[in-house]
């Protein structure tokens, strides 16, 4: 099955680029012939793909000192990325595992709101292995590796937000789907899209704005509504996927968004 080619939508910028898509699809291959818990097979980037990476990183870098949150910031300095050439996952994996024991496993794109969440209950981490299309480096309509390794891998190898992450996928096992949708806005906007305040200032935690140098600067710099973190509310508020978020949930510390999320579930399953 061509699956990295039934992924592509018509308005992605790679829609019409028969050599992308080919290369996509070559990635995805090696990722669904991947038997988890084997060695993560290991990806020989093209030039135009480390380029990529290099555009990407040197942008969102610019930003992260005073975007970011502090937590972030110290793990990121310590995974000591390359700015020229995509990292391995392989070695990300290992770094994380070590730190949280969250473990990476590549995907062939997209998974879907239920198996994704059941692996975060297992503290797996479903990662893509391909990169955005060259032609628009600081624009992807869906997560790709400088999303997973710009955005997710800091972030998970924090033992609060690794147990943040899993707690969520936990409350996914045995429930209905509308519950699952639930889930997958919490997720959205706490693991993806969510917000601290850190030292008076609004700083990023969520990988989605992490990982995008133009809604990490809009998002920060006053052009969002900014509402305190209520899970019961925020589990049913619709959002959009393609575009900037019009809404983020404030929390004043990760150990907050923790305990708050902690309180609803067990008040969920009472």
């Amino acid at each position: 099955m061509d699956v990295a080619l039934i992924e592509l939508e018509a308005d992605h910028p790679g829609f019409n680029d028969s050599a992308y898509r080919a290369r996509r699809n070559e990635i995805a291959e090696v990722a669904l012939g991947h038997t988890s818990g084997a060695p993560i097979p290991r990806i020989n980037y093209t030039e135009v793909e480390n380029q990529t990476w290099a555009e990407v990183y040197r942008g969102l870098t610019s930003l992260f000192a005073t975007h970011a949150c502090s937590e972030f910031n110290q793990v990121f300095s310590e995974l000591n990325y390359p700015a020229d050439r995509i990292p391995q996952i392989a070695d990300v994996d290992a770094f994380m595992s070590h730190r949280t024991g969250f473990r990476m496993q590549p995907v062939a794109g997209l998974v879907g709101a239920r198996d994704f969440l059941e692996h975060l209950s297992r503290r797996i981490f479903c990662s893509t292995q391909y990169i955005r299309y060259h032609d628009r480096p600081l624009y992807t309509p869906e997560p790709d590796i400088c999303h997973e390794l710009l955005g997710h891998a800091p972030m998970l190898a924090i033992p609060e937000f690794a147990d943040l992450t899993q707690k969520i996928g936990e409350a996914s096992r045995g429930v209905t789907d509308e519950q699952i949708e639930q889930l997958a806005t919490l997720y959205w906007f706490t693991v993806e899209y969510g917000v601290v305040r850190q030292e008076g200032a609004l700083k990023a935690y969520g990988a989605g704005l992490l990982s995008s140098y133009g809604e990490l600067a809009h998002s920060l710099e006053g052009e969002v509504e900014i509402r305190p973190f209520e899970p019961a509310q925020t589990a049913v508020t619709p959002y959009p996927i393609t575009s900037y978020q019009p809404v983020l949930w404030e929390v004043d510390s990760i150990g907050q968004a923790f305990e708050k999320i902690r309180r609803h579930l067990d008040s969920a399953r009472r």
